[in-house]
């Protein structure tokens, strides 16, 4: 069954590590990615995760848990700036879980579909496949 991607869409894939940003180039509904961008971690021990984290986290946990916080206050601001109409957040499963509490809002409001998939190392042509089948 094909979805239908709105043209000019926000497509968000992302793991504990790193954001790529995409936009939807197609208007005929399907789906054709140009990156827009991209986010890295930044000022991870001045930020911290959001909530508590376990006592056993290790380091890297504890980075990839600030990393979705610094990757949803990122969505939230571009919601609140008019930057994208529609999104398609996709995340592996822990990123995701870890995204979604902080998300506003306005931003779940855009939010057209989520998808508990790892694709960050994917090319283009595998990212489409996997979310149009």
């Amino acid at each position: 069954m094909s979805k239908n991607y709105p043209h000019d869409c926000l497509i968000v894939v992302a793991d504990g590590t790193q954001a790529q940003l995409y936009r939807n180039s197609a208007s005929d509904g399907s789906l054709v990615l140009k990156k827009v961008g991209e986010l890295e971690p930044s000022s991870l021990d001045d930020d911290g995760p959001a909530g508590n984290r376990p006592v056993e986290s290790s380091w890297q946990e504890t980075d990839e848990a600030t990393f979705a916080k610094q990757l949803a206050h990122h969505l939230n601001q571009a919601a609140h700036g008019n930057r994208f109409d529609q999104l398609v957040l996709v995340a592996d499963p822990q990123t995701l879980g870890q995204i979604r509490p902080s998300l506003d809002k306005a931003v779940n409001d855009r939010l057209l579909s989520e998808h508990a998939k790892t694709l960050t190392t994917a090319n283009d042509a595998d990212i489409v496949r996997s979310l149009t089948s």
